[in-house]
């Protein structure tokens, strides 16, 4: 046997069906379409019609809300940190930001900000700026003597007193809001039981 004599098994390789080529191929004429009516012709999508009845997908009730400003956070959890400082790649006592993330290979992009999670065992005292943190990793990061930077609190503060700056300047008076906390707030629920009494 020669290399130009090798051959592909019998029906290895099926040829594409040429449809419309006279009647003697069996796909002439009407190229396999049958006869008249919209789905023998092309570009027609016709998936989630029912005859003019109110489609399905239309009949189910809406449901959530997609927010086009929400931000793209990367997340990180406190043991995959610790693992990066354990192999050497992050420095404990240097400050660690996104960037320091993504040179240790912790993160793979910054997108629009770090949020670190409180999942694992942390070891190292560290000094975290991030975009914000959750309670959990929080409370184990202080409770490791290090100390978290939430840039989240600084833009909000800033967003605020711009929002205050402008209803300001149209007279507008700052909505009065009860600190968190405050003994005299008195939640809905509460008056309405009050109100039931």
């Amino acid at each position: 046997m020669k290399l130009n004599e090798i051959r592909d098994n019998e029906g290895a390789h099926k040829k594409r069906m040429r449809v419309g080529r006279g009647p003697g191929s069996g796909k002439g004429k009407t190229a396999g379409r049958g006869v008249k009516g919209q789905k023998s012709r092309s570009g027609v999508a016709i998936g989630g019609f029912e005859g003019g009845q109110m489609p399905l997908y239309m009949r189910m009730p809406k449901r959530g809300f997609n927010n086009p400003n929400a931000l793209k956070l990367a997340e990180v959890n406190l043991w995959r940190v610790q693992e990066a400082i354990d192999a050497g790649k992050l420095d404990a006592k240097a400050e660690i930001n996104g960037a320091a993330l993504v040179a240790a290979g912790v993160i793979r992009r910054v997108k629009d900000g770090v949020r670190v999670l409180g999942e694992g065992e942390l070891k190292a005292k560290l000094n975290l700026v991030v975009w914000s943190a959750s309670a959990g990793a929080i409370k184990a990061i202080e409770a490791a003597g290090g100390k978290v930077e939430q840039q989240r609190i600084a833009a909000e503060a800033k967003a605020a007193a711009r929002v205050e700056k402008r209803n300001a300047a149209k007279g507008k008076a700052p909505a009065a809001k009860a600190p968190l906390g405050d003994a005299n707030k008195v939640s809905a629920r509460a008056k309405r039981a009050a109100a039931k009494a």
